[in-house]
């Protein structure tokens, strides 16, 4: 084989291997489609801007403080040193002292810098982030009640195509055998009622199926606004891929939503702590007054500057810290419970669920048995009204006994898959 044949038969795989994808669809792509197109999904985004513009402001606590101030006062009463200075043994020294002036001007620019706030600029981002998170976990949990919705017509959709295969394929043996009855019928071997009876059954499996469009058409149109495209009738609907064997591991966000919020109270608790810690910070004052600054000697204007460092502690604060931390506290035991309630609800929801897997195996290890027990009686049937002992309404009953087992099977198959995906959902499971 040359380069060229190999290419070719290559593009031809890739060719077929694209139009499979195209006419068959799974459920976790459903999912994955319904969640891009539901306009909850944008939010997420909308949530993530938020928090970064949160996050930083918080981040700036940090950076200094420019306030500008200007202030104008005037003391009805000012310090006049001419007095004092009239009772010393100093002939005129009075006179050439002036009395404070009573106005003082003031515009100055204040820079505040923080050195050390306690732990409160990190705990209040730690918070701000677990919100975050929590917003986004609380869409997912949005997102998830789209799954119910779409199972019920995903299943549905998967019982009609296998039903209309069902009927399909007893149409046509309806089909061949009315053909082979009419020479028979001719020949006057075979009375017209038989041939009317048959072609009533082929009527009514034709009705069968004209039903069965007509409800995928309208299970279509639904799923297809859930999922947001348009899903052609043509597409093959896969049956999910679960274990065997499934284990009840939760990892359901609703769950992981009760410990973000203790993790955001943790962080709240630590805010509450941070407000007892002392405070440090620096700080300087450019300004131009008069007097300026605090020489209020000097009667002009002029500028001035001053800077420093303090430090500030709430050393006794009336316990309301403590107060905080005990709500906090108090808070915690309430998620706990709401969290072990949830728990207990899924864990019931899952072994009830568990048992309808159970009985749907059971019902499908039967379905097989009936099926080969039905095929062997319609076989016997058929021959014995090819042998004119039965009439054709007995082998008719035969034969939808038969389909009938086959139905049931094919019902009992589609509800396990969908058992055991519904089992995966309320674990928080992923399918493939």
């Amino acid at each position: 084989m040359n380069i060229q044949k190999l290419t070719f038969l290559v593009l031809i795989a890739i060719g077929v291997g694209q139009l499979k994808a195209q006419n068959s669809i799974s459920l976790k792509e459903c999912y994955d489609k319904a969640y891009a197109s539901t306009p909850i999904a944008s939010e997420k985004e909308l949530y993530n801007q938020i928090w970064q513009v949160k996050d930083k402001n918080l981040s700036k606590g940090w950076l200094p403080t420019l306030d500008a101030n200007g202030s104008f006062v005037y003391n009805s009463s000012v310090m006049d040193l001419s007095e004092v200075m009239g009772s010393l043994p100093i002939p005129g020294i009075a006179n050439q002292i002036k009395p404070l002036p009573h106005e003082q001007y003031k515009i100055t620019l204040d820079i505040n810098q923080t050195i050390y706030d306690g732990g409160a600029v990190k705990s209040a981002r730690a918070i701000e982030k677990a919100e975050h998170i929590i917003n986004e976990k609380q869409i997912e949990v949005d997102l998830y009640k789209l799954r119910s919705q779409i199972n019920t017509y995903y299943f549905n959709l998967l019982l009609i195509d296998r039903q209309r295969v069902l009927f399909q394929n007893y149409l046509e043996i309806i089909g061949k055998r009315i053909a082979s009855l009419g020479s028979a019928h001719e020949s006057g071997m075979l009375l017209q009622s038989d041939i009317d009876v048959l072609t009533c059954e082929k009527i009514k499996i034709e009705q069968q199926i004209a039903e069965n469009a007509i409800q995928k058409n309208s299970l279509l149109k639904i799923l297809s606004s859930l999922i947001g495209i348009d899903i052609d009738g043509s597409v093959e609907f896969t049956i999910p891929e679960t274990e065997t064997e499934i284990t009840a591991e939760m990892q359901r966000p609703e769950l992981q939503i009760f410990d973000l919020r203790k993790e955001q109270l943790n962080a709240t608790m630590k805010l509450a702590d941070s407000k007892r810690r002392p405070k440090a910070f620096g700080f300087a004052t450019a300004g131009y007054g008069n007097p300026p600054g605090s020489n209020f000697f000097k009667d002009e204007f002029a500028p001035f500057y001053m800077v420093g460092a303090g430090v500030k502690w709430n050393i006794f604060d009336w316990n309301k810290a403590k107060n905080e931390k005990q709500v906090i506290i108090l808070q915690q035991n309430i998620i706990e419970s709401r969290k072990v309630d949830l728990t207990d609800n899924l864990e019931r929801l899952l072994d009830a669920k568990s048992s309808e897997i159970q009985s749907l195996e059971s019902l499908i290890e039967a379905d097989r048995q009936l099926i080969e027990l039905r095929k062997r009686i319609t076989q016997t049937a058929e021959s014995q009204y090819k042998n004119g002992a039965i009439t054709a309404t007995e082998y008719l009953n035969e034969l939808n006994s038969e389909k009938q087992t086959l139905i049931n099977h094919e019902i009992h198959s589609i509800n396990l898959a969908k058992a055991r995906v519904e089992f995966y959902n309320i674990c928080g499971k992923e399918i493939n």
